[in-house]
């Protein structure tokens, strides 16, 4: 009987030994992708060689400011030099809370958050309008559903010559980047060149991150830190 006990506590222990630590185990599901529309297309990080101002549209608006429109899709920012990612992913993913709170007030499923930023061109205060910004997508348009600030004065709506000031804009995760039929619109001043050449840009570079990724050669190139 004491054999045939320890042969059972020799077998119990196996048992415990082999079975999967649920603990270790990360769940499909605690992904941070569930809020980018481009995650079909996500591709490993630190392969990218883009920057910023490859991604992102420039609208020169009336008055002397200069509006930089980025959308910050990581299916999209992992396209980028792995300075850039990180810098633009951490506007980001250091919001996260905020973005998950409007995309509950508002009953999103899914958000597409994108970084705004004025700069100012000319000498003196120029006035910007934060509210002015429209995303046409296959015959809709998306307004921003928030608006998270990133600098002090954004509130303000002023921008000196030299200066900047950006936010965080939120809008409806149904927004998809992957069409070339979008256009950006600013204060009334469109923009289309994400179907023209940004998105191209896009999808070579998405097709060389794949195979980088193959070869298992990460992109030797370096960026200096962006400007939000």
């Amino acid at each position: 009987m004491r054999r045939a006990a320890i042969l059972a506590s020799v077998a119990l222990l196996t048992a415990c030994a082999s079975a999967p630590n649920a603990a270790t185990q990360v769940p499909a599901s605690s992904t941070t992708m569930a809020d980018d529309t481009a995650g079909v297309n996500l591709v490993p990080a630190g392969y990218g060689s883009l920057r910023q101002d490859d991604i992102a549209a420039q609208v020169s608006l009336v008055g002397g400011v200069t509006a930089r429109v980025t959308p910050l899709d990581e299916g999209i920012l992992r396209l980028l030099s792995p300075d850039s990612y990180r810098s633009l992913r951490e506007y980001r993913e250091g919001r996260r809370a905020q973005i998950q709170q409007i995309a509950r007030r508002f009953g999103l499923a899914r958000t597409s958050v994108w970084l705004v930023s004025y700069y100012g061109t000319e000498q003196g205060d120029a006035r910007f309008s934060p509210q002015e910004v429209i995303v046409t997508n296959a015959g809709r348009d998306f307004r921003p559903v928030d608006i998270v600030p990133l600098t002090p004065g954004f509130g303000e709506q002023r921008v000196r010559q030299r200066a900047q000031q950006s936010a965080l804009y939120v809008f409806d995760g149904a927004l998809d980047l992957n069409q070339s039929q979008l256009t950006i619109t600013v204060e009334g001043t469109p923009d289309v060149t994400w179907g023209s050449s940004i998105l191209p840009r896009i999808e070579r570079e998405r097709a060389l991150v794949r195979s980088r990724a193959e070869r298992g050669a990460p992109t030797k190139a370096t960026s200096v830190p962006q400007r939000p």
